[in-house]
């Protein structure tokens, strides 16, 4: 005969049973339907940093069509680069299940790519400065058939050594940089008869990998006309392989940390600054950190 105690036992047990398998399954469901919204939510985000790298990438091709030099084997090495950026949009835009790991990837080689891209976009505005200051030497000078070759071979030579590409080193900046005209008082002004001075500041940035000790920073300042204040032709520096004017220099003492600089261009005894806009371009250690500019009146 059966025991009813011991069959009672049985129910409850199997009863228990059933009752801990509703409780792990609906558990398993709850944690199946959450990794799938959460799968849902990585997928939206990975997909829009990628369609975010791939309108970067279409910048930069098109960006590349606009920085073309009149020499020949710059603008095949920067045809080159821009191939590469090419490349790399084609491969973003076909990739379907993108990663993490492939985001991170792609985004290190946009990084590098933009700083090429900024490398080849100031050797040639150094190329069109240095242009600049022949043409504007030339009007006042007329010069004999072997001169003019002789510049002209010079300058083929400087562009040669401009088609090296420029070393991605960390390298200081200029920030919070700010320009404009003061009276004789210290006061701003934007007046052109009544500028004494142009004073620029600026924080050279922290960077605890730059060289350390005195530096020399120098500015340029372009008039509206193109033409760059000086105040002697023997006062240039040098930038990347060449020598170029500036308009003033200040040296200061670098240990690593943030140091505010002002610099100032003295127009007391110069002729009244022209009315328009100034283009001010700041560089310390070779290099062009941090560019503004200022309206006069």
């Amino acid at each position: 005969m059966e025991n009813p105690k011991l069959n009672l036992l049985n129910d409850k047990r199997n009863n228990l049973i059933v009752i801990v398998l509703s409780i792990v399954l609906v558990m398993l469901a709850v944690l199946f339907f959450w990794q799938r919204n959460l799968y849902r939510k990585d997928a939206v985000l990975i997909r829009a940093e990628k369609d975010s790298i791939a309108i970067e990438l279409s910048k930069m091709v098109t960006g590349y069509n606009s920085i073309r030099s009149q020499n020949d084997s710059l603008n095949q090495t920067i045809s080159y680069a821009q191939t590469k950026v090419k490349d790399l949009l084609l491969e973003v835009e076909q990739v379907k299940n993108v990663s993490y790991q492939q985001i991170t990837k792609y985004r290190k080689e946009v990084t590098t790519l933009r700083e090429i891209m900024r490398d080849y976009i100031i050797q040639i505005d150094s190329l069109n400065l240095k242009n600049q200051r022949l043409m504007a030497e030339n009007l006042n000078v007329k010069q004999e058939v072997s001169e003019v070759r002789s510049v002209n071979q010079q300058l083929e030579e400087d562009k040669k050594k401009l088609e090296q590409t420029v070393n991605l080193a960390s390298q200081l900046e200029a920030n919070d940089l700010k320009a404009g005209g003061i009276s004789a008082k210290g006061k701003e002004q934007t007046k052109s008869n009544k500028i004494e001075k142009v004073k620029i500041d600026f924080v050279l940035s922290k960077n605890q990998t730059a060289k350390r000790g005195a530096k020399n920073i120098y500015v340029r300042i372009q008039r509206p006309d193109q033409i760059l204040l000086m105040k002697s032709e023997k006062d240039v520096f040098k930038f990347e392989d060449m020598k170029i004017p500036y308009s003033a220099v200040r040296e200061v003492e670098y240990e690593g940390n943030d140091i505010p600089v002002s610099i100032y261009w003295d127009n007391a005894k110069e002729s009244p600054l022209i009315p328009g806009k100034y283009k001010v371009d700041v560089f310390a250690d070779g290099k062009n950190i941090g560019n503004t500019a200022f309206e006069v009146k």
